[in-house]
């Protein structure tokens, strides 16, 4: 009899070290070394993102793979990437709601199938048509890890966060990607869900960064857009002190100026106390920055 005892005894103790084991290995989460690297302390990361995967390009199609391999042929840069979601479920590069403007289709991407999308091509900003498909997320991402390409990835409305997180851990991709948030909603869901990525968190003034800090979200998480205008040194200088990469949004206007002006503008918004340059012209801004 006391030897039956014991053995339950043992056995329970056995099941309870085992469970207890399981849960460990469940919230086990390996750091992205990306939030090592990406400080404003090192300078071991590009210095160029590349709006939408590379925009104004003859032949080469926004938020297209090939768009990014092509580029990446030349520079060193990190690239920002849209992800919607089909009707069926399936991660996309996609900006618009709508193909109308980026393939030869038209209707929304909500409401067809990846496989109905394969039936039309990717056309460039000029309107010409081209070969390219529309690719699915999880090519992208498989793309980019064999060759440590960084992606940050902007997250449609219409996408559910953890889907996207959830794909970047099925291709083990954490190393390679950036989540972009906008608010401290977003950027706070966003950490709660993935504590291991680095985020890129909107902070385009002192207010802004005030509240970030009021989070749980630790320093070495953030990477600041700083907004597409230039901030107060002030800010760059803070940001810097907390050991946070500031990057700048030249898109739009400010890479209408360098156009107009001269390309080493770029050079001098750098040297104002930016790090990355997010740009809808990474060859200009790549050899103005680093030439």
């Amino acid at each position: 009899m006391m030897n039956k005892f014991i053995y339950v005894i043992l056995l329970v103790g056995f099941l309870g070290c085992k469970n207890s084991k399981t849960a460990e290995d469940i919230t086990e989460t390996t750091t992205s070394k990306l939030i090592e690297v990406f400080k404003a302390s090192n300078s071991g990361y590009p210095n160029i993102s590349v709006h939408r995967g590379g925009k104004g390009l003859k032949k080469y199609p926004e938020n297209c793979l090939e768009t990014l391999q092509y580029i990446n042929d030349s520079i060193s840069a990190i690239y920002e990437i849209d992800v919607a979601q089909t009707k069926d479920g399936q991660l996309i590069l996609m900006h618009d709601n709508s193909i109308d403007r980026t393939t030869n289709g038209s209707g929304s991407v909500k409401n067809k199938t990846y496989n109905e999308l394969k039936n039309y091509h990717l056309i460039d900003d000029y309107g010409n048509p081209t070969n390219f498909k529309i690719p699915l997320f999880s090519e992208v991402l498989a793309w980019c890890k064999a060759k440590d390409v960084v992606l940050t990835v902007d997250i449609k409305r219409s996408v559910n966060q953890k889907e996207v997180i959830e794909a970047i851990r099925k291709a083990n991709a954490e190393d390679i990607s950036i989540i972009i948030t906008y608010d401290v909603a977003q950027a706070q869901s966003a950490y709660n869900e993935a504590p291991e990525l680095l985020l890129s968190v909107s902070a385009r003034n002192h207010k802004e960064f005030d509240r970030l800090l009021q989070t749980d979200i630790p320093v070495e998480n953030m990477l600041a857009f700083t907004g597409t205008r230039l901030s107060n040194a002030s800010l760059y200088e803070r940001l810097h002190k907390n050991d946070i990469v500031c990057i700048l949004g030249t898109l739009g206007n400010l890479d209408r100026q360098a156009e107009a002006r001269g390309d080493e503008l770029y050079a001098q918004w750098k040297n104002k106390g930016i790090d990355v340059i997010a740009t809808d012209r990474p060859f200009k801004a790549y050899k103005a920055i680093n030439n």
